[in-house]
């Protein structure tokens, strides 16, 4: 007989063996740590998801949960920064339609930064996966660009941007009325904006230094794509897609998701396709997630 933590007795595997005076032993540590983190987590009381309360966060490595109201839809990892980390979350909610940043709060545990080689949080995923838990870990929520070859793919309509898809209707903080380079626009939105907004730079040639008047009124994302849309060379498109924008020399080219385009002077709005519920592909962050 041997005492396992906490108290518990295993019997050594001795099947198959004939009384033999050996056996095999198998104590999961893995298993162990998942548990007492989860423990941990469960402890703790949600906060709104609101930018003073991740200011009093300290800069170091964690894990952290996700809730919409009072569910629990998420568990995620910081290697250096739980607030920087969560930042982003805040920011992709804000800047989608169907949700508000009024519906989630969070929690957090600080690791020491050696423990991120214990891989914490697919020890929480694993856990939470059991209870039938966390719908955002395995519905594209992450926060990486899945980059050029998935800008042509299906959204299946259990995907997290095909539920929340992102909103052009609000506004960009922080543009100065004025004269203004496109280059500069471009890096300024793509900066500011609450999702992805992925472009071409080396192809735009002399277009990418033209001047280009911004109003005094504040614009909202839709007014400043259309502003820069009137701006590009002919063949280019800016192209809405659920989760982010684009912007390439391929107005000829179509893409499933698609729901808006702009073709310089001209707005085009389309119904996207959307797939049957299924099994979403990994995004880059949909399990690691870095900082």
């Amino acid at each position: 007989m041997i005492i396992k933590p906490g108290g518990e007795t295993a019997m050594p595997d001795t099947a198959g063996q004939g009384g033999a005076n050996h056996g095999d032993f198998r104590l999961s540590i893995t298993q162990a740590l998942g548990d007492q983190l989860a423990d941990a987590l469960d402890g703790l009381t949600p906060a709104p998801l609101t930018e003073p309360n991740l200011a009093e966060l300290e800069d170091r490595p964690g894990v952290y949960q996700l809730y919409r109201n009072e569910e629990f839809v998420y568990v995620g990892k910081a290697d250096k920064s739980l607030p920087t980390r969560i930042l982003k979350h805040l920011r992709k909610v804000s800047g989608r339609q169907g949700i508000s940043l009024s519906e989630m709060t969070f929690t957090c545990l600080y690791v020491a930064e050696d423990f991120s080689a214990l891989a914490p949080e697919k020890l929480l995923i694993k856990n939470y996966k059991k209870r039938g838990e966390i719908p955002w870990n395995s519905n594209g929520f992450g926060n990486n660009d899945p980059g050029k070859r998935r800008d042509e793919t299906v959204v299946k309509e259990n995907h997290f941007d095909a539920l929340f898809p992102i909103d052009l209707d609000r506004t960009i903080p922080r543009i100065k009325p004025g004269t203004t380079a496109l280059a500069k626009l471009l890096a300024h939105v793509s900066k500011v904006a609450p999702y992805i907004f992925r472009y071409e730079k080396k192809k735009m040639g002399s277009a990418y230094k033209r001047e280009i008047q911004i109003p005094e009124t504040e614009l909202t994302v839709d007014q400043l794509f259309g502003l820069i849309s009137g701006n590009l060379p002919e063949e280019w498109q800016i192209t809405v897609l659920p989760g982010r924008v684009i912007m390439y020399p391929d107005n000829r080219r179509t893409y499933p998701s698609a729901w808006r385009y702009y073709r310089g002077e001209q707005v085009i709005d389309v119904e996207p396709e959307i797939g049957e519920a299924g099994e979403i592909p990994e995004e880059p962050d949909a399990v690691d997630d870095e900082d």
